[in-house]
């Protein structure tokens, strides 16, 4: 249940009004009447006219309802910062609340600790408002705390940093029951197994051309011969755009070697749209610019031909999962991702018209080709755009903090558990750079499993399996992969006869 804390003065302590400051186990009996006072410390603020500035950041004062003298803005390149110096008299977690404001519409920047990233804020209104990065694990001592251009385009007040609330006790007590009701005893031993396993290890993961490609090579020849537990791959080459060109592929085939194997397989889809609304060149039709569909149209009924269009490739994606249906392999399935950056098309015209797609792709899926060999992995990456509990099994985030930033990501986590009150498991569905373990069990970001991408991710371009150490260094991959919390492909158990658990 969620605590109640009183807001009250006294001194220089507060006590507040704070929903989610902790949790019980959903199973206990608990009186939801009963307050419980929590006494915290007030935010310390930091002004950010007295801050470093650098690039072409400035002080202003144009704008009302400021705090201290003044407000910075010239966030317009990416020289552009500001760069607060901050004394913490003891190490704990604290969360970051930039007050700041829009120039004009949504605008998102970036925090940095020490010049290493650690996450993005994001502001729309053209207010002073609260901004925060939840949970960042500070040492006792100095530090640096700068907001960086990204998006830029605001105004920034002050910053406020302030003691981070404890996780709810029971945030890694996930149920095992599938939302399709008619799932199959392969993917029950799947889940059953995921969820016996969260918040205690990690399940390594790398998308590839199947087991014997060029990454894999890349990763099993670094790590002592260990093969990631989860191999990711895309069925976009089975989309009839792409057919209509040549592409062929044998993902699915890769997919049924690995599970004999004994691993774990993840699909994405990057849905090239029909070809009768794909620019040059056809083979980016996944993306936006690449297209002339208007999913709102299409959902709204608008246009009854691009609607028969998509069916048809629905059609398509659900005979390959047939397939691997009829060959028992369970499928951590992830369409339709990353849908609210609104880079890929079935995100471009905002969450109604992708959440209609969503459920119309689930109950056609489910319903009519009766594919029970499915866990749903949602990754829309915004609360607005969340489907609702009965269509998701997994929460799945992806993120590129950039090269060689070992961090948690703790407050992408922090931000994907609040898509649902429901506790839900949460993945790192994609991933550039690898996270340090120790960091991410320090902080509690307990990731189900990463999958790290492809390429330039892994490895070097040309013909031969060298390793790069652009995103990650191989003394961190070799101790991600070495870690008694990461679990690789010969540490699995037989998943084939896993104990269901109801």
């Amino acid at each position: 249940m969620k605590n109640k804390v009183i807001y009250l003065l006294l001194g220089t302590l507060f006590l507040v009004i704070l929903t989610g400051c902790g949790s019980s186990n959903k199973n206990d009996e608990h009186d939801t009447t009963q307050e419980e006072i929590v006494v915290i410390e007030p935010p310390v603020i930091y002004e950010a006219e007295q801050a470093d500035l650098s690039g072409g950041v400035m002080i202003d004062t144009k704008k009302e309802s400021y705090s201290g003298t003044g407000y910075v803005n010239g966030f317009s390149v990416d020289e552009d910062g500001c760069h607060f110096q901050v004394t913490i008299k003891e190490a704990g977690f604290y969360d970051f609340n930039f007050i700041s404001a829009s120039e004009g519409g949504y605008k998102e920047n970036i925090v940095m600790l020490d010049q290493e990233k650690m996450g993005t804020v994001s502001i729309e209104s053209t207010d002073f408002s609260d901004s925060v990065l939840n949970r960042i694990y500070l040492t006792e001592g100095e530090h640096v705390v700068s907001y960086v251009k990204y998006w830029g385009y605001v105004r920034l007040d002050r910053l406020e940093i302030s003691k981070s609330p404890a996780l709810a006790e029971d945030v890694y007590e996930v149920s095992a029951k599938l939302v399709n009701e008619n799932a199959g005893d392969e993917a029950k031993r799947l889940m059953s197994y995921l969820t016996d396993i969260y918040g205690e290890y990690f399940l390594s993961g790398q998308y590839s051309d199947g087991m014997y490609s060029k990454d894999m090579a890349c990763i099993w020849k670094e790590n002592g011969n260990q093969y990631p537990a989860v191999l990711g791959l895309d069925l976009i080459e089975y989309t009839p755009s792409r057919v209509s060109h040549g592409s062929t592929s044998k993902a699915v085939e890769h997919a049924i070697e690995f599970w004999e194997k004994g691993g774990i397989v993840t699909f994405c889809w990057h849905w090239n749209a029909p070809e009768k609304y794909l620019k040059d060149p056809w083979y980016s039709g996944f993306y936006t610019e690449y297209t002339d569909i208007d999913l709102e149209k299409i959902m709204n009924g608008e246009d009854q031909e691009e609607y028969d269009l998509l069916m048809q490739d629905i059609d398509a994606i659900a005979k390959q999962l047939l397939i691997l249906q009829d060959a028992g392999v369970p499928v951590l399935w992830r369409p339709l991702h990353e849908a609210s950056g609104g880079w890929f098309w079935w995100g471009a015209k905002g969450a109604e018209p992708y959440l209609k797609l969503y459920k119309l792709l689930y109950e056609r899926l489910t319903n009519e080709y009766q594919l029970n060999n499915l866990i749903w992995i949602w990754n829309g990456q915004d609360k607005d755009w969340y489907p609702g509990d009965e269509y998701v099994d997994v929460i799945g985030e992806d993120i590129y903090p950039g090269e060689q930033v070992y961090s948690s990501q703790m407050p992408k986590y922090l931000e994907a558990l609040e898509y649902t009150d429901a506790n839900k498991m949460i993945v790192l569905s994609e991933n550039g750079c690898l996270f340090d373990p120790d960091l991410a069990i320090r902080d509690g970001a307990m990731w189900g499993f990463f999958a790290t991408w492809s390429g330039e991710f892994v490895s070097k371009a040309g013909g031969l399996n060298i390793y790069s150490e652009q995103y990650t260094d191989k003394e961190m991959l070799k101790k991600v992969y070495a870690h008694e919390k990461v679990l690789t492909l010969d540490e699995l158990p037989d998943l084939k006869t896993y104990e269901i658990k109801e």
